[in-house]
């Protein structure tokens, strides 16, 4: 998508007179594209670190399905990059201010610290429960947070970029959220009354006139685009990136930032002015600066800042969000990362139709690493995806129980490997010049695992896991093939040249998930750990650098081979079978290969 030159022109006019003014800083001046430091910070930017946020989750209810995928995209990621040896920070937590947390406050009968502090521990506890590794958990009812807040909103105001004004318009109390003339419509409510909704939440909107402070979100529409044009890769995937440069064609009116305290008394006041109360989005939009150590010692981790946000928040992070940062003189962050919902049976979660899915009861029916897997495995970014208990069953037992963990058993089997080692690599069975009892497909299969990093790689980074997954499920399933074709329970270990075969496929397999296990810890770590316990790979040799595939077959040494096996811990992953109706259990799965 083009822009005409005079729009972005525009921006650049009312740029340049902020700065005339004195209202935007040095850094700004120097800014070419957010997403390159600034001088002052070019050797930071050489670092290896990693910065990765989820939204943080409003506590008006309990934590559901999409909360904990949003935490288990990002626990991914940061995963992936300590993998990779990084330093990584992974953060989440709870927003608790605003009128919803006061009216869900009150309607609990409590006040809205000890409410917001019962439902934030609800949070912590299933991020905790389903291994979500946050390095920081942030309230937005701490002190470190409000001194933030404060520091961000005196900074905008002090380069004249808020000033006191009048609001009039629509407003959505559930959302949170100003709307303009054409993002509302005409409904009716249960009763058949007629009423004012979102079009894009379908929440009650109601009409407010209020004198607040207002931010000048209209002079960074230009850059906005400017900054969206110039970084392709900055909102992903490409759906959304078009769909925030399409809301920017459209006139971007300021934005109110401040409600009247005799409205919303629950929140951050605005500094200076104890009559007025900030706006819980710019409130918690801040949170991702707080937790780096603003304003004071942000700057090694927020330049790069990478998000995982739900569809439904990405206006507020990809047009306010780099636009307050904008305005405060700070970069912007590296990627913005969007996730579609998730669905039941193919209708929307709601209570009203008894279909939310308890994300604790499911963790436990499924497992942890379970649930994870399916999650990452069916979500597909840019899609709404479907959870039904069928697929989730269907789906754990195909690829983990049965092709993955059934693999580690026949490999691992004494009635295969009866001396319990990695076995040694015959270069005479498998040689390079195929003329050995290797077939066709065979080296195809190594060839495609050799590649295998190269392909997750390119998917984790961009935040496309179930396209990992896929990858890693495809190499398995050839490996399952290439175990089946050779047969080698048919092999007479008595024989030399079958000795040195059936070993030679045995190693192979070994080496085959030992690469699949390395891939697979950002997304089932506690399945990853206990397949890598099993083939005798220590802890500090489970990173990215350790990934040398098949080293005797490409004429490097192998530092497994001949390595004792780890104890034999059970199965890998225990089949699930449904007892009756939608109430399942953990069964016990088939018996190892002989």
């Amino acid at each position: 998508m083009k822009f005409p030159f005079h729009t972005v022109a525009r921006g650049w006019k009312t740029f340049h007179r902020f700065q005339q003014k004195g209202v935007l800083s040095e850094d700004q001046r120097l800014w070419s594209s957010p997403l390159k430091c600034s001088r002052s910070s070019s050797q930071l930017c050489k670092e290896k670190c990693f910065y990765i946020t989820t939204p943080i989750f409003y506590v008006n209810a309990a934590p559901h399905l999409g909360h904990l995928y949003s935490a288990m995209i990002a626990d991914c990621l940061h995963r992936w990059k300590l993998l990779q040896g990084f330093e990584s920070r992974f953060a989440t937590g709870t927003d608790e201010h605003g009128l919803k947390i006061q009216q869900a406050a009150e309607a609990a009968g409590k006040d809205p610290l000890t409410f917001c502090t019962e439902v934030s521990q609800r949070f912590e506890t299933l991020f905790s429960n389903c291994s979500v590794s946050f390095t920081d958990y942030i309230r937005t009812t701490e002190q470190r947070h409000r001194r933030a807040v404060e520091h961000f909103w005196s900074v905008l105001w002090n380069k004249g970029l808020i000033y006191k004004g009048s609001y009039e318009g629509w407003y959505s109390t559930q959302d949170e959220s100003f709307l303009t003339p054409s993002q509302v419509s005409d409904a009716l409510d249960p009763s058949g009354k007629e009423v004012k909704v979102s079009l894009e939440s379908g929440h009650k909107v109601e009409w407010m006139k209020e004198e607040n402070y207002m931010f000048r979100l209209s002079s960074f529409r230009s850059l906005l685009l400017d900054w969206l044009v110039k970084n392709p890769s900055a909102v992903q995937p490409e759906r959304f990136h078009q769909a925030v440069l399409q809301w920017l064609q459209e006139d971007l009116p300021d934005l109110s930032v401040s409600r009247q305290r005799s409205r919303l008394q629950w929140g951050i006041p605005v500094p200076g002015d104890p009559e007025q109360t900030i706006y819980v989005w710019l409130d918690a939009l801040v949170n991702y600066l707080t937790v780096v150590g603003y304003p004071e010692k942000h700057e090694r981790w927020w330049h790069v800042a990478h998000h995982v946000i739900g569809k439904d928040i990405l206006k507020f992070h990809a047009i306010y969000w780099p636009a307050f940062l904008l305005g405060a003189g700070l970069p912007l962050p590296q990627v913005i990362h969007v996730h579609s919902h998730w669905t039941v049976g193919g209708k929307k979660m709601s209570k009203s139709l008894g279909n939310v899915v308890d994300p604790f009861e499911h963790s436990q029916m499924f497992t942890n690493d379970g649930m994870r897997y399916f999650l990452l495995r069916q979500g597909v970014p840019d899609t709404d995806c479907d959870y039904t208990h069928d697929k989730v069953l269907k789906l754990l037992n195909a690829e983990l129980a049965d092709s993955l963990g059934g693999l580690l058993n026949r490999c691992t089997a004494p009635a295969l490997n009866p001396a319990q080692v990695y076995p040694a690599f015959c270069s005479h069975s498998f040689p390079r010049d195929r003329r050995g009892r290797a077939v066709e497909e065979d080296y195809h299969m190594v060839e495609t695992v050799r590649s295998l990093s190269t392909v997750v790689e390119k998917h984790y980074e961009s935040m496309q896991v179930y396209k990992a997954l896929e990858a890693i499920s495809a190499c398995v399933r050839q490996t399952n093939g290439f175990i089946q074709r050779h047969t080698p329970w048919k092999l007479d270990r008595r024989d030399s040249k079958d000795g040195r075969w059936l070993d030679t496929i045995i190693h192979l397999t070994l080496e085959c998930l030992r690469v699949y296990g390395t891939l697979l810890q950002p997304v089932v770590p506690e399945i990853s750990d206990r397949l890598l316990t099993r083939l005798g790979v220590q802890s500090q040799e489970r990173s990215w650098k350790d990934l040398d595939f098949l080293g005797r077959y490409f004429g490097t040494d192998c530092s497994f081979e001949g390595r004792p096996l780890g104890s034999n811990c059970g199965l890998l992953f225990s089949r699930l079978e449904t007892q009756s109706g939608d109430k399942q259990k953990t069964m016990k799965s088939k018996k190892p290969a002989q």
